[in-house]
């Protein structure tokens, strides 16, 4: 935290296929990407994303905003083009 502004950073472990490579045999490896990327604060929307399959492998995701103080709660979301979710949560440290 600098002030009431909260530095987000966010490090996705999840391999990001973009459906254009092939494996060993010549066969193409299936697209499979985060779709979408959600992050709230206590239960209130802060950030959202849409993506692609242009994103790399384990993404990392930094932003600020503003009204966040110590011990409030980040929960971060995403979904893949599988149908996969993923949520994990941290406090705000001070």
């Amino acid at each position: 935290m600098q002030g009431d502004k909260v530095l987000v950073r966010v490090l996705m472990a999840h391999e990001m296929e973009n459906g254009l490579r092939k494996d060993a045999a010549g066969k193409t490896i299936p697209a499979w990407y985060i779709q979408q990327v959600a992050v709230a604060c206590n239960g209130r929307p802060v950030f959202g994303a849409q993506w692609g399959p242009s994103v790399s492998k384990n993404p990392f995701l930094q932003f600020t905003f503003k009204g966040g103080k110590a011990g409030d709660r980040i929960a971060v979301t995403w979904l893949d083009s599988r149908g996969e979710r993923r949520t994990d949560e941290a406090p705000i440290a001070p």
